[in-house]
């Protein structure tokens, strides 16, 4: 009788496993649409803005050689007073005119907007040098607004803008590097971020415009 051969299925080479990732990758995360549209917009009011006070501080410069005198378009009363703003020492901290460090600034907001508006996604470095440069820009801002309202004496209309778009990049990019794990937090607070993040924004130029209400109250109620 002849004998049959068994195949040995156990010597089959098993199906390979879907490769993972070493453990050494960071981790990336990009951002909702909405998200990635704010900072869109926040950064372009930001330039905006930065590119009107440039421009009208070239101006100011160019009348001065001559021996002529400019009036911003933003110079309404005493208190709304752009001029008085652009030509003091607060105006150039650095050495050269605060907007054209906004130009850069903000241009990179708009850059990474645009980025995740094309489903681009960062490691948790990223996010967190982005959250700190948006941060130095808000510490760099309530310095300002406190020059502007108590040693200048004057507002500028577009740093007004610049002020609000900061603040509100700021705290949306905190929210988001809590609700990510990119920011250590407790449970509750990325709870919070994730249903009221709008709320921080809201009370934090809430307080400057009560500031400017208090600062100049026989002015306006005159």
């Amino acid at each position: 009788m002849s004998k049959t051969t068994v195949r040995d299925v156990d010597m089959e080479p098993e199906p390979s496993a879907a490769p993972r990732p070493p453990a050494s990758v960071p981790r990336t995360e990009g951002a909702g649409r909405a998200f990635a549209l704010l900072l869109v917009i926040t950064g372009a009011a930001g330039v905006l803005a930065a590119w009107v006070i440039t421009l009208d501080k070239f101006k100011l410069l160019e009348a001065k050689v001559k021996g002529e005198t400019f009036v911003p378009g933003c110079s309404l009363n005493p208190v709304v007073s752009c001029g008085s703003v652009m030509e003091s020492d607060q105006a150039s901290v650095f050495g050269f005119p605060n907007p054209m460090l906004g130009l850069v600034t903000y241009g990179i907001v708009v850059c990474v907007g645009m980025s995740l508006l094309a489903r681009a996604r960062f490691p948790r470095w990223y996010w967190l040098t982005f959250n700190a440069g948006t941060l130095f820009g808000t510490v760099f801002c309530a310095w300002l607004m406190f020059q502007s309202l108590y040693r200048i004496n004057a507002l500028c209309l577009w740093c007004c803008l610049a002020w609000v778009a900061t603040i509100i990049m700021f705290w949306y990019v905190t929210s988001f590097n809590v609700r990510q794990g990119f920011l250590p937090a407790p449970g509750w607070l990325k709870g919070f971020f994730g249903e009221f993040t709008w709320v921080m924004p809201v009370l934090h130029i809430g307080i400057i415009g009560m500031l400017i209400l208090t600062r100049w109250w026989e002015f306006w109620t005159s």
